[in-house]
């Protein structure tokens, strides 16, 4: 990692946490510097905005979600043992990164940007899509459901656990 990279990496954490403890709107590009303990400037140089910051983020988060989806599809365990996986992936954001899920959850999915990442999303859908296909054409899946209204109930079901976790309306118990 060039010492660039890693200026513009130390930004994007701290901005995750300024936006998980103060909320996108309120917080000044100033915050986000201070947290990185790096000038003012520097942050305009590397982003140019505050929603460039927050798109950045955004992306950095969906091309996990996109790894992890090619990593539990590369393990060629059955559709079930990789979807399996994939919820766990995703579950386990919440203990590994809280802020991450906190500024996911109230700022990004539900703030008029997602309409910018429709193309990002899409495609994390797309592979949850074909791995319900492939599990109903090798017949571990239930072939009478349709597989994109499955991918997108999956993806639901996952955001409204960490949803009900951020906003405390659910237990926050891994063993569940």
């Amino acid at each position: 990692m060039s010492a660039a990279e890693g200026k513009q990496d130390q930004i994007l954490q701290a901005a995750v946490r300024v936006f998980a403890a103060q909320g996108y709107e309120a917080t000044r590009v100033g915050d986000i510097a201070t947290e990185a303990g790096v000038a003012y400037g520097l942050v305009y140089h590397y982003f140019g905005s505050k929603e460039a910051v927050l798109d950045a983020v955004f992306r950095e988060a969906w091309g996990r979600l996109l790894a992890a989806l090619a990593q539990a599809e590369e393990t060629g365990e059955t559709a079930p043992e990789q979807l399996e996986l994939v919820v766990k992936i995703v579950l386990r954001t919440w203990r590994d990164d809280p802020d991450l899920v906190r500024l996911l959850v109230r700022e990004v999915t539900r703030s008029p940007h997602i309409q910018d990442e429709l193309d990002e999303i899409g495609r994390a859908f797309r592979g949850l899509q074909h791995i319900i296909e492939r599990g109903q054409t090798d017949g571990t899946l239930r072939a009478d459901v349709d597989a994109q209204m499955a991918a997108w109930m999956l993806y639901g079901a996952l955001e409204e656990v960490l949803t009900g976790w951020v906003l405390g309306q659910l237990p926050d118990d891994a063993e569940r």
